[in-house]
């Protein structure tokens, strides 16, 4: 296919299944993203994705981590290649605690069980924590990998707003007050404090004490999801809500957006007794992570400089992100509005009234261009006037090509086209475009 020739919108196939009668119940909460199903037809060449969250890895020293794996195998493989632990490798786990400690985490290596990745973490908190009905409290909207584990294990998510400084105490009050008084039992509050997927705002550290009394207070758990915690373009570190309350907070984190997402190697910190049902839960799921990637990451830890590729990584980010910004700024037409991420991978942009992005979404991938409709990142099918747009994959040129392609496909909507011509023109006018509007609240 040339670059100029159209892209045909993803359509997914009919299957007719003979086994649906045999599933188990909890199967009827598994159900394909409309992320995912995105990747075969964002990953075409001609089309600038913006959809997904991809980190680039350009900037890694492979020639380094090569000659680094050849030494591990050559020299540890009869260990490297073996069966190991459920619990995650002895050493990796003393320098995944260093790691925690540069956002104030105080952790214990015996307290950290490495997953693979952090995704297996959250699905092995849910098989813990959650029955049939249980209410999971999350951050609307919110990362599509979270909401497919709880709805799988048949929880009820409740999506609670936010503004441009992350989850609203008082939205977190009045649900758990309803759910509360509707005899609804709240098992977890699931966040993503830093650089938020998909929303990219950080929670204020004024917040985040607020939050954990809340939760206290009406006996939720809380668990936090930190993969971007460590790539702020200013470098800041916020303190982690772990660090605020070691006892009710079970972190995940991982190596895929600070290091190579493709080793799957991540990790939860958890309370004592929680540790050891997940030490259980990793063994029936997977036996034992794997050992080889462990020696890798482990290995990389101790002989590179790893916070100076993080800093390296950072201002890759950084560039995209600025490149992605000063697009939406020339091209999208009057009535859309963004968040101003300060680290992370996404901005989340919000279109003029009218404009459904998830029906105007097959439009635009025939304009070689893709993004990931707002409507994914919320289990009530709200979210429909968003989009996420992921700037850390795509060379800033690219990103700034598909900013204008996408606002081509926006301005051609009828929608689109009379909230231009009320919306207020002049010096500044899209000043305003950087605050957050938040998804609906949802009962």
């Amino acid at each position: 296919m040339t670059e100029n020739s159209a892209a045909k919108p993803y359509s997914p196939p009919t299957v007719l299944d003979p086994h649906r009668a045999r599933y188990a119940a909890r199967t009827a909460g598994m159900t394909a993203s409309e992320i995912r199903a995105l990747f075969s037809v964002a990953s075409r060449p001609e089309v600038v994705s913006l959809a997904g969250g991809m980190p680039n890895l350009t900037a890694l020293p492979l020639q380094t981590l090569a000659e680094q794996t050849a030494r591990i195998i050559a020299e540890d493989g009869l260990t490297a290649l073996q069966y190991a632990s459920a619990h995650g490798s002895p050493l990796l786990r003393e320098q995944i605690c260093d790691v925690m400690a540069l956002e104030g985490i105080a952790a214990h290596p015996d307290d950290v069980v490495v997953t693979v990745g952090s995704q297996m973490g959250l699905d092995l908190v849910t098989r813990l924590f959650c029955d049939p009905g249980d209410v999971v409290v999350a951050e609307g909207p919110s990362y599509v990998g979270a909401l497919g584990s709880f709805t799988a294990y048949q929880a009820r998510v409740v999506h609670v707003a936010m503004d441009g400084h992350g989850l609203v105490p008082e939205a977190l009050r009045a649900a758990l007050r309803q759910a509360a008084k509707a005899g609804q039992r709240v098992k977890l509050l699931y966040t993503i404090p830093n650089f938020h997927n998909p929303a990219g705002v950080t929670l204020a550290v004024e917040r985040r004490a607020e939050i954990l009394e809340i939760c206290r207070t009406y006996d939720v758990l809380v668990v936090e999801d930190n993969p971007y915690g460590l790539l702020g373009f200013d470098g800041q570190l916020h303190p982690a809500l772990r660090s605020l309350d070691p006892d009710n907070v079970v972190y995940l984190g991982s190596f895929s957006k600070t290091f190579a997402s493709g080793l799957r190697v991540g990790w939860v910190l958890a309370p004592s007794a929680v540790r050891e049902k997940l030490v259980l839960a990793t063994e029936s799921a997977t036996l034992c992570p794997p050992t080889l990637n462990q020696a890798i990451v482990s290995r990389y830890l101790a002989t590179h400089d790893w916070q100076g590729q993080i800093e390296v990584f950072r201002e890759n980010y950084r560039e995209r992100r600025d490149a992605m910004l000063s697009a939406l700024e020339r091209y999208l037409p009057p009535g859309c509005t963004w968040t101003t991420p300060d680290g992370g991978f996404y901005v989340w942009v919000t279109v003029p009234e009218g404009v459904d992005t998830r029906a105007m979404l097959p439009r635009a991938v025939a304009a070689r261009v893709a993004y990931a409709s707002g409507t994914g990142f919320h289990t009530d099918g709200s979210g429909g006037r968003q989009m996420r747009l992921s700037y850390c994959y795509p060379a800033p040129d690219r990103i700034r090509e598909g900013v204008r392609r996408l606002a081509a496909v926006l301005e051609a909507e009828p929608a689109a086209g009379r909230n231009a011509r009320h919306a207020p023109v002049g010096p500044g006018a899209h000043r305003a475009r950087e605050r957050y509007v938040p998804a609906p609240e949802v009962a």
